[in-house]
């Protein structure tokens, strides 16, 4: 058993396409060891940022003890690792959706209509029609009943949970199952893969504002989801399952509303077939996927005054209908219509319930779509044109049924004034190619914060506005999604099927969604007890007996939707497994810095003039593929800094808080560590030349800093705590005015024969390790050789040093773990896009090395 440094950042932290080099299989860090003595467990207390691992040591039983040598010391909150004011990085922009001006916020809202409210508005559609062909109509009380039922699906789920609950459950604007588990996994250490920094509580996207941080309800949920390696487990498969219907609901959202759209051809032609809406179908489909890669603000843009002018229609041809038919309708808004509509229909009417869910399909797009808009432009148009605009429309079709029994089968074009038929179905077309983005751009969004994650494989993202950095596409995903759809629609051919398939993957996602904010509200927000319980019940119980329903007819053809689920659950799940063996092997792997003493400065080999940039995943210890390259290469550069891209579970991380530097080894080693935080939803786009520029510049800030605290502390008594070159071990309080203490624990600095070395001479090798200028003269005399030095190796030359790593599990292995990591996970590396993919690095500055590892 080893024991997994607190300080470490998992592999899935580099998954990302758009990330500078990278790729997962860049790094490969391993902690080499002489005996198991050498693992030792970090408590929890220690900063993370107040030692390195060339410190790592185990001490003696004296120390064990407590008769070791303590001192309590002030230091700055960043002497031994600072975040070093980044510059300006080309295509990173902050998100300014909250801080626009009233005309934006109206281009905005419309925008908001063509992205986000295209699936719920084209619900009428279909939603009548299903419930129908389920429950036939015997009386006019019948219709009343169904019409109630719609109604109060509509105000319990898009209107009291996500408008009024679950769009507040935002991620700083993201919205999403991955948003939802990346909230909570800021608050609650319950990540699989153990790639949280102490340090990166203090980003400051990353505190969490909760009115009782003492409340003891809430520290007992964290405390036993911390504990229970079985609930971080579950939640996990939760947050997977829930994506995996995000992506099934982009296959059946375009198929279902596109062919909605076009039955409608049977009832203004009455020679129109089935098989012609299908053909014709599909040519819409192949349309609808091939302009998505032009954008959510292009597209947003021209469709939202379409899907405007859709709204108004449906207002408009239901308050026909309820003028001309029946306004009694207006009575299924008392709720003990329901009632009698199961009290008439029974089993019938449980069946119906599956078509009724259609009306609330487009919910989970609100709070998935969010990263693209604002919460409050969301809620305005929903609250103030959406649903009103819906209940009309459907109180419309069910006064036209209630004297016209025999149109169930197509309510919405047969309630359709004949006069407005051909201009109504060119709009419903129109809305209904727009409903069919609402999902698909959801999805891509999902995929690119679980990318960030580490639950898939890395594809490549394209950002289609240069101002909303939330905004993108995927181009694999997007044809992806097109040839599953086709499948789906000439398999099943009819909407009764497919809106099944529709209900299963809606309540999937639903039922995700309740628990992860659930949660939320019991761990973050602390909210009364009461308010929680009446969410969840309430919330669970609808969404259960609607999913009950809808698994009744699971098998009229739907059951594809859910294979297609299954798969793409597989695909996270196997993934995110292989992932985290990976990590945990480099981590049990990593270099151990006794050796690198050993080898000495010039690390056993020849120290050639330049700068060679080591990409890694973890952001403390020497990588074990620096080990390879020593024993590989001829020469190894005068300066080596090893560049560990890392994700944050938030969404974006500020500019002035980007990189922390760290020193590895004394000073004649030449050897830093670089974290560059990045959250979920940031942007990297620089070319290389730019990324070397911020990098040497801000190395040069850090080791300035360093040199100015050195200064400093040789002012007072000679107290050297410079981070990398004193093997201390410091424990940091955090007093309540904000002032950093750091308690020094000694360690030891030697490996060899340390049951033979007393206190005091440990103290003193310790010392002198990281012995350095004792004046403020050699001080600066130090800092201006050792930028002269990094000055000299830039103009060598950079070189990037990519280690592909990969894992093999042993021979006695179980089969299934054979099966998973040698083919499944395997295969997904091999065809998911490398980090090298989207490096601008001219070939001649790239070094590759593979390793493999045994797991």
């Amino acid at each position: 058993m080893f024991h997994v440094e607190e300080g470490s950042s998992g592999g899935d932290g580099s998954e990302i396409d758009e990330e500078f080099g990278g790729d997962d299989s860049t790094t490969s860090l391993s902690r080499w060891v002489f005996d198991e003595k050498d693992d030792y467990e970090v408590n929890e207390d220690y900063d993370d940022d107040g030692y390195d691992e060339h410190n790592h040591a185990e001490m003696d039983s004296d120390e064990e003890d407590g008769n070791v040598e303590q001192r309590l010391i002030r230091t700055s909150p960043a002497v031994d690792s600072f975040d070093v004011d980044a510059l300006e990085i080309p295509g990173t922009q902050k998100n300014e959706i909250e801080d626009t001006g009233i005309g934006k916020k109206l281009i905005l809202a419309l925008q908001t209509l063509g992205v986000v409210f295209g699936d719920i508005g084209t619900s009428p559609l279909y939603t009548f029609t299903v419930m129908f062909r389920r429950s036939p109509i015997n009386d006019k009380d019948d219709i009343i009943g169904a019409l109630s039922l719609v109604i109060y699906t509509l105000i319990l789920i898009p209107l009291v949970k996500y408008v009024h609950f679950v769009l507040w459950a935002n991620d700083d604007g993201e919205g999403g199952t991955f948003a939802l588990y990346s909230l909570i996994c800021r608050h609650a250490n319950v990540s699989l893969i153990p790639n949280q920094l102490p340090s990166d509580a203090r980003i400051s996207g990353f505190g969490l504002k909760v009115p009782s941080p003492e409340l003891e309800r809430s520290l007992i949920i964290k405390e036993r989801l911390e504990a229970s390696m079985a609930l971080k487990k579950l939640l996990l498969i939760l947050v997977l399952a829930g994506t995996a219907m995000v992506i099934a609901d982009a296959v059946v959202t375009p198929a279902m509303s596109v062919m909605s759209a076009i039955g409608g051809l049977k009832v203004g032609v009455g020679v129109i077939e089935q098989d012609q809406v299908v053909v014709i179908s599909i040519s819409f489909l192949v349309i609808l996927f091939s302009v998505q890669k032009y954008g959510t603000s292009k597209l947003g843009l021209v469709l939202g005054p379409a899907l405007l002018l859709w709204f108004f229609c449906l207002a408009g041809i239901g308050i026909y209908n309820l003028v001309k038919y029946d306004s009694s309708v207006f009575k299924a808004f008392n709720p003990a219509y329901i009632y009698f509509f199961f009290k008439r229909n029974s089993v019938n009417a449980w069946y119906a319930l599956g078509g009724c869910v259609l009306c609330a399909t487009g919910s989970e797009a609100m709070f998935a779509d969010l990263s693209y808009f604002s919460v409050h432009s969301v809620q305005l148009t929903f609250t103030l044109l959406v649903l009103p605009c819906l209940l009309l429309g459907y109180l419309g079709q069910a006064a036209y049924l209630s004297e016209n029994f025999s149109d169930a089968g197509d309510a919405f074009f047969s309630s359709v004034p004949s006069s407005l038929f051909w201009p109504v179905f060119l709009i419903s077309n129109i809305a209904a190619l727009i409903a069919s983005r609402a999902m698909t751009t959801a999805t891509f969004t999902c995929i690119k914060q679980s990318i960030a994650l580490g639950c898939f494989p890395r594809l490549k993202i394209i950002h289609t506005s240069k101002k909303f950095i939330g905004q993108i596409y995927i181009p694999v995903l997007n044809w992806s999604l097109l040839v599953v759809c086709l499948i789906v629609v000439c398999s099943t051919s009819n909407i009764f099927a497919i809106g099944n398939a529709y209900g299963i993957a809606e309540l999937g996602i639903m039922m995700t969604t309740t628990i992860l904010v659930t949660l939320i509200m019991l761990l973050i927000w602390q909210t009364n007890i009461i308010v929680v319980s009446m969410f969840a019940f309430v919330s669970l119980v609808v969404e259960l007996i609607f999913f009950s329903s809808v698994c009744a007819s699971v098998a009229d053809g739907s059951w594809i939707i859910l294979v297609f689920a299954t798969i793409m659950f597989l695909i996270m799940f196997v993934w995110n497994y292989g992932s985290k063996l990976k990590y945990e092997t480099e981590v049990q792997k990593k270099l151990p810095m006794d050796l690198l003493r050993e080898l000495g400065s010039n690390l056993g080999t020849i120290r050639a003039p330049g700068i060679g940039l080591l990409y890694n995943e973890l952001a403390k210890g020497v990588p074990a593929i620096f080990g390879h390259f020593l024993t590989t290469l001829p020469a190894i550069h005068s300066m080596v800094i090893f560049v560990c891209i890392k994700y944050v579970p938030v969404p974006t991380v500020p500019q002035t808080e980007r990189f922390l530097f760290r020193r590895v080894c004394p000073r004649s080693y030449h050897l830093f560590r670089c974290v560059a935080r990045y959250g979920y939803r940031d942007v990297r786009k620089e070319n290389h030349q730019a990324f070397e520029q911020i990098l040497i510049e801000s190395l040069e800030k850090f080791i300035r800093k360093e040199a100015q605290e050195r200064a400093l502390e040789s002012d007072g008594d000679h107290n050297d705590t410079d981070s990398e070159d004193d093997t201390t071990l410091s424990r940091v309080l955090i007093a309540p005015n904000g002032s950093v203490y750091s308690l020094g624990v000694p360690l030891l600095a030697e490996h060899m024969d340390l049951s033979n070395k007393r206190p005091m001479e440990r103290r003193k090798a310790s010392i002198d390790f990281g012995a350095g200028p004792s004046t403020a003269l050699d001080v600066e005399q130090s800092l201006e050789k050792e930028l002269s030095f990094i000055h000299k190796a830039k103009e060598s030359g950079v070189v990037y040093l990519l280690g592909h790593g990969d894992i093999r599990a042993t021979k006695d292995s179980w089969f299934l773990k054979k099966l998973v990591i040698n083919y499944m996970y395997a295969f997904l590396r091999k065809n998911s896009r490398r980090g090298i993919t989207n490096l601008s690095v001219p070939h001649s500055h790239l070094m590759q090395v593979g390793m493999t590892y045994m797991v």
